[in-house]
């Protein structure tokens, strides 16, 4: 256990920076003006890099004010060898003067690492506020909780304040988000041995909670059966993760910490993309386990997973599809990942039916394909509607990574996000079919499409717009 300071009266923050244009293109990926600016760093914040000709930049912050963790040069060395392991340059400082406009311009994200109290003056925290409006991430590792108390701003970004926290000891973690690149290599339930953070609010109605802490495994703990340990959010239009882990020296030689950071870093450069909002009220279709309330129509079918909590596609045609409820308007949401160039899709609004063509026939097919023409490839309305193809392509993981949709079906309208980027707006004007009542459905393609499916989940919607017909329904 360590003696947290108590937060203290200090100077106000200055004026808010504004809203600046998104950064261009990097200095650091300019070798000249690398060196130039490398050579205007603070001589503490020279540190250690990588590559100069990586494609992103990450600073490390470990400045404290208060209690100092010893595993802070541990954090450090790992960061490094995270970047040079893939491809990001690493700059560590303890120096509050590196908080300039344009040298923190250099940096797709910055990581503050266990800091603690007061580390940055009012001009300082001006050039911070101004880099992330212009889009630069954040990641926040445990004590950045315990950091600057009288900084609204850095609340917000940080998501909650460190409040208390008993002893170190080993408590259950439960994963609610699997596809972001923090979580996505964990099982839905993780042990470990960290000291836990509670903290003064809980952040679930502005943040992603990516996951939460069993108070029943453990001693000590003070929010009840809320407890979010680790988040996502975009914030002020930058990209912000926060994670409690890393107290403890061992933290930073476990793999899945150090895979959990990692993402989180990847997120916050833009690296990875990731569905950030804040998600509550959904129900589960499929959360793993089990098949119930599915079945398969067609040739072919899915092989359940259960120590991953997937379901992965097999042969074809054909689809599985939720046979429990006809839905009528409501988002639904599912995480889905390819393994090269395959093809699957998400069925909505089709009647019950045995034969997956009748989906096909008279539901819309939200599509999964890495290639294919523009109204046949990833967040398409099959043959029907492209995506935005530029804001598909920024949002989208490639294949190996996995992907968040959210297909929104109200009225005849249809819309879908990718990994929180609204990439299609569909309405239905075709009188033979109708979204406002129907069942919903995964793909199997076909031989050699391997798509995996996790985590399909539902939340009903008031119902909105006008229609011209009611659905009929097959056999």
């Amino acid at each position: 256990m360590h003696p947290h300071t108590s937060p203290h009266s200090r100077r106000d923050s200055g004026p808010d920076s504004g809203t600046r244009s998104r950064r261009g293109a990097r200095l650091a990926a300019v070798g000249a003006a690398l060196l130039l600016a490398l050579t205007a760093l603070p001589a503490a914040a020279s540190g250690a890099a990588t590559s100069a000709a990586a494609d992103d930049r990450v600073l490390v912050f470990s400045k404290t004010a208060g209690f100092r963790h010893d595993s802070i040069p541990d954090g450090v060395a790992a960061i490094e060898e995270l970047g040079a392991q893939s491809g990001f340059a690493v700059d560590a400082t303890e120096d509050g003067a590196a908080f300039t406009p344009d040298n923190l311009a250099r940096y797709d994200a910055v990581v503050f690492l266990s800091t603690t109290d007061d580390v940055l003056d009012a001009a300082q925290q001006s050039a911070f506020e101004g880099y992330v409006r212009a889009g630069g991430g954040y990641v926040g590792v445990h004590a950045a909780a315990d950091t600057e108390y009288d900084w609204p701003f850095y609340e917000g970004l940080a998501g909650a304040y460190f409040q208390s926290h008993p002893a170190i000891q080993q408590a259950t973690v439960n994963v609610e988000d699997r596809a972001n690149p923090a979580t996505a290599h964990l099982a839905p339930t993780w042990e470990r041995t960290d000291e836990w953070y509670n903290y003064r609010t809980n952040p679930r109605d502005r943040v992603r909670v990516l996951a939460t802490l069993d108070e029943s495994s453990y001693q000590g703990g003070a929010m009840g059966e809320d407890h979010p340990i680790s988040w996502c959010q975009e914030y002020r239009g930058g990209r912000a993760f926060y994670t409690g882990f890393g107290h403890t020296k061992e933290s930073y030689a476990d793999p899945a910490f150090r895979q959990h950071l990692l993402g989180g870093i990847r997120y916050a450069t833009g690296a990875a993309h990731a569905d950030c909002r804040p998600e509550q009220g959904y129900r589960p279709l499929f959360d793993g386990t089990s098949t119930d309330g599915w079945k398969q129509a067609g040739p072919g079918g899915f092989t359940l997973d259960t120590a991953s909590g997937t379901l992965t596609s097999t042969g074809g045609m054909g689809m599985l599809w939720y046979q429990a409820r006809e839905l009528h308007a409501y988002s639904l949401k599912l995480d889905w990942k390819m393994t090269g160039d395959d093809n699957s899709g998400v069925f909505v609004g089709f009647p019950a039916s045995d034969d997956p063509w009748s989906a096909v026939n008279n539901g819309y097919e939200v599509q999964i394909d890495a290639t294919d023409t523009p109204d046949h490839t990833t967040g398409s309305v099959y043959g029907f509607q492209s995506a935005d193809l530029a804001k598909r392509d920024a949002a989208l993981n490639p294949p190996g990574e996995w992907n968040t949709y959210e297909i929104r079906v109200q009225g005849e309208r249809l819309r879908i996000w990718l990994n929180g980027v609204k990439i299609n707006d569909f309405t239905n004007q075709d009188p033979a079919r109708s979204l406002r009542q129907g069942y919903v459905g995964i793909q199997n393609h076909g031989e050699g499409d391997e798509v995996a499916f996790r985590d399909i989940r539902i939340k009903d919607l008031p119902a909105k717009g006008g229609g011209h017909h009611q659905h009929h329904h097959d056999g």
